[in-house]
């Protein structure tokens, strides 16, 4: 695999030139700020945007949290601050309730125990607009303007807001397409397929009087970077790494090594123990040309699917699943397998595992609906995946041109930074 190198941005200056010989800090970005949603998925994203543009030692995570548990469960499909709004109101109708018909002495409950309070808001830096504005605004001088990368959908009023509020301190980069109004940030960076609502098949899929409700609702504009998956964190250096401090493990087993990685169902995947049962019965077919097979599951991986695995699997000695206990072996599989299966409903697995030039195949992407069949697709027809089919000789070696979304995105947002006459401290 070639080492990712990123084209220096346009006009650039020298390394070790001073920033005073270049217009001062104040065109210099040389912080980031991160909104995260809880989601790893999601904040993986935005980690490994700001680490391909070389400011992960000057990032600060700020999350956006909602209140858990109870009632609140179902109130997810709100945006978050009305979400908040919902949930205070319960919280001075529940207490005013309380307070009205408890008898004397007797021992009020805790609503804030019963609705996850207890790993509430309070626990968490809370990405608040306010402070993070106060903050970009006041230190502008000193230290520059501020990289904002968010990513998830409870994080785009927050960064939007951001932008409205800092436009003259701030570079606001929103990671998945935010439905509507792309103008709102500098950058958006989202996959191909969030467009797939534009299609014509698609468009043939939905009853002509709810099109006008399909979002995203226009093409995308100049500020918009497509992408095949998703970003990541894993680049040349990161492998080079993983393989170092994995050495002693995977190194002596016996080759080709075959790492499965195992998601969970989602509303446009869906599958149960059935894929389980197709996967085991597949890989028992290819065992024979198997040196040695690690499976990994995910926190979305259903104890059902897991145990079905273990069960069906266990007899055999080539195989080895993952116990979920720290460390995680996740990046050592990246550097070490010779070949991956992956369960079609992760976009996150299926991109780090094409993004090492090594056979990815697929398992379950005939289940996936809507634009994540669109995603399978266009990774099929651009030679990057092969479907799992239980026939394959696994000692067999392809590649293809790594998926390279991350370093490109970042590419991107150099070049964004230069048409504004700001550039990344090199």
């Amino acid at each position: 695999m070639k080492p990712i190198r990123l084209p220096e941005p346009p006009g650039s200056p020298p390394r070790g030139v001073p920033d005073i010989f270049e217009g001062g800090v104040y065109g210099v970005v040389k912080r980031a700020v991160i909104i995260g949603n809880g989601f790893p998925a999601s904040e993986n994203q935005s980690i490994g945007l700001v680490r391909a543009l070389g400011l992960s030692e000057k990032q600060t995570l700020y999350r956006v949290t909602r209140p858990s548990g109870g009632i609140n469960e179902y109130l997810h499909w709100l945006p978050v601050s009305v979400h908040k709004q919902i949930y205070y109101i319960i919280r001075l109708i529940y207490s005013y309730s309380q307070v009205l018909f408890t008898t004397k002495g007797s021992k009020v409950k805790s609503l804030t125990s019963e609705n996850g309070g207890n790993v509430g808001l309070s626990s968490i830096l809370e990405a608040d607009v306010k402070s993070i504005v106060t903050m970009a605004r006041g230190t502008a001088d000193k230290d520059g303007p501020l990289l904002v990368v968010a990513c998830g959908r409870d994080t785009i009023s927050i960064a939007s807001s951001i932008k409205r509020l800092a436009s003259e301190n701030v570079f606001v980069v929103q990671i998945q397409h935010p439905r509507r109004q792309v103008s709102r940030f500098d950058l958006v960076v989202a996959p191909q397929h969030d467009y797939y609502a534009l299609t014509p098949h698609a468009q043939e899929q939905v009853p002509k009087f709810l099109r006008k409700y399909m979002t995203p609702d226009e093409p995308p504009t100049k500020n918009v970077v497509l992408t095949l998956g998703s970003l990541h964190q894993v680049d040349s250096a990161a492998l080079r790494s993983a393989a170092i401090a994995w050495h002693d493990e995977f190194a002596p087993l016996p080759k080709p090594l075959i790492v499965v990685n195992i998601g969970g169902p989602t509303s446009r995947c869906r599958y149960s123990t059935d894929l389980a049962k197709q996967l085991t019965t597949y890989l028992k077919g290819v065992l024979d040309t198997c040196g040695s097979v690690r499976i990994s599951f995910s926190r979305r991986t259903p104890d059902k699917i897991a145990t079905y695995v273990r069960k069906e699997l266990a007899e055999f000695p080539k195989i080895y699943i993952w116990d979920n206990e720290e460390p995680n072996p996740h990046m050592g599989h990246l550097a070490w397998a010779d070949a991956f299966i992956v369960s079609a409903d992760s976009i996150s697995m299926l991109s780090e595992a094409c993004s090492t030039g090594k056979p990815v195949y697929v398992i379950g992407a005939e289940r996936c609906k809507w634009k994540f069949g669109e995603f399978h697709k266009t990774l099929k027809e651009r030679g990057l995946v092969r479907p799992f089919t239980g026939l394959e000789d696994m000692s067999e070696s392809w590649s293809y041109p790594p998926l390279n979304d991350t370093a490109e995105a970042a590419n991107r947002v150099h070049e964004a930074l230069a048409e504004r006459g700001w550039r990344l401290r090199p």
